[in-house]
């Protein structure tokens, strides 16, 4: 999934000839705190709610106002990887999408890239989860695959992380499979730490229910 499959129709750029006024009404109505700026169809550069307020004014138009962010866009051809790691570092509600001649081609929400992250994280499908840990030198991802086949489950998703200056890895599965006793039992013979484990019952409506809370706050 790329930075073009992202992009959401519902927010229109500003102009650099509209007013800050004309800002802060959009800001309100679409609940974000970052907009794109155009001129010509060639993006120039993000505007923040903290840009209108720092200027004094709401009267000036926009290409007055410093463009603290104007070099944050993000090309359509780049992986939704990319995508989520610009919006953590910069703390962005939105971002900018551009082809290689640095044309507009729109924006992605923050709330959009949650939505496509649950699609791709498989969070609506049912299912359970299994967190395991296991050192770093040891992990290979044939033989998790094979682990779990072997229990007759399969792979949705999986997510690898590792603590800084650590030899341990945490794997985070979600399978395809409600009962997954089974699937526990052959990583625990394979001598794999069991961190944590959730079935349908006790994970599924948690992990829907922290969802619906994230799409609240972000619309908020």
């Amino acid at each position: 999934m790329t930075a073009k499959d992202l992009i959401s129709t519902d927010i229109l750029p500003l102009k650099a000839s509209d007013t800050g006024l004309i800002a802060m009404h959009w800001f309100d109505e679409f609940r974000v705190t970052h907009l794109p700026v155009i001129s010509d169809s060639q993006l120039l550069g993000l505007i923040s709610e903290d840009d209108v307020y720092a200027a004094g004014t709401f009267e000036e138009p926009i290409w007055n106002y410093q463009l603290q962010l104007q070099n944050v866009s993000i090309l359509e051809t780049r992986h939704i990887y990319e995508v989520m790691k610009m919006f953590s570092d910069y703390k962005l509600t939105t971002l900018p999408v551009v082809d290689e001649k640095g044309a507009y081609l729109g924006l992605i929400t923050l709330a959009g890239l949650v939505e496509k992250m649950a699609v791709t994280a498989a969070v609506n499908n049912p299912g359970g989860i299994l967190v395991l840990e296991t050192n770093v030198n040891d992990y290979s991802m044939t033989e998790v695959s094979k682990i779990v086949e072997e229990s007759d489950a399969k792979i949705l998703s999986l997510y690898v992380s590792s603590p800084a200056d650590s030899t341990r890895v945490e794997l985070t599965l979600k399978l395809n499979k409600i009962d997954i006793q089974p699937v526990i039992q052959s990583f625990l013979r394979y001598d794999y730490t069991i961190k944590a484990s959730f079935f349908e019952s006790d994970y599924f409506d948690n992990l829907r229910d922290r969802y619906d809370l994230l799409m609240t706050y972000l619309n908020v």
